[in-house]
């Protein structure tokens, strides 16, 4: 694939990289929405542990270079694209299953769901990545300029990151006194979450070279 059909294919539908999460029709626990911070420290203590940076709650991983200290494997998952064209699949299931993993600890931080983060089981919150034919599907440059490719979304991710924390906020007070989340606030978290991961996919998992869609759907 040349870069320019790689930039193209964000365009189209089916990224390689989806996210959705249920919304709770049954209503969230005021109590437990009251206390979340307490109750996610153990878990927030143990996903720190994982990925190798101990308060790396959310989505993705902000420094994912740390590769070589246990969390998402990128630098050598970068040299093997780049030398030998081959993504070792164990290197890309262990990056979907911590993706999996962080992505439900960052949905019980913002309030999206109530029940407690599983280590290994899927629950409500549904993560999949397409695991690439990096000899066809991958170019093998490509992987070292994706961060400036990338910039454009990290400042608009920041803009709308800013939104996705009022919003946490205003549906904690909304949690506490109606038991609900406000489904268009619902949305746009799990929006931007949507869309960073794409970012996180493209940039940091180097599972594909389709350029991400800027696009909270």
């Amino acid at each position: 694939m040349s870069d320019v059909q790689g930039m193209a294919g964000g365009t189209e539908t089916g990224y390689p990289a989806r996210l959705d999460v249920e919304y709770p029709e049954s209503g969230l626990s005021r109590v437990k929405t009251l206390f979340r911070i307490v109750l996610l420290i153990p878990i927030a203590i143990l996903a720190g542990l994982v990925t190798g940076q101990i308060g790396g709650i959310g989505l993705d991983d902000s420094e994912g270079w740390r590769g070589l200290a246990g969390g998402a494997l990128f630098l050598p998952t970068l040299l093997m694209i780049l030398f030998r064209r081959k993504y070792p699949r164990w290197w890309f299931d262990w990056n979907l299953e911590l993706t999996r993993f962080t992505t439900r600890v960052g949905a019980y931080f913002g309030l999206l769901r109530a029940e407690y983060p599983s280590t290994d089981e899927e629950q409500a919150v549904r993560l999949d990545l397409d695991y690439p034919d990096a000899s066809r599907d991958l170019n093998r440059w490509l992987p070292i300029v994706k961060w400036i490719l990338a910039i454009p979304h990290y400042i608009v991710l920041a803009i709308l990151g800013v939104g996705v924390l009022l919003s946490v906020v205003i549906a904690w007070f909304a949690i506490i006194f109606t038991g609900r989340y406000p489904r268009g606030l619902f949305n746009y978290v799990v929006g931007v979450n949507r869309w960073g991961l794409r970012v996180w996919a493209y940039m940091w998992l180097l599972i594909t070279d389709r350029y991400p869609p800027f696009s909270l759907k």
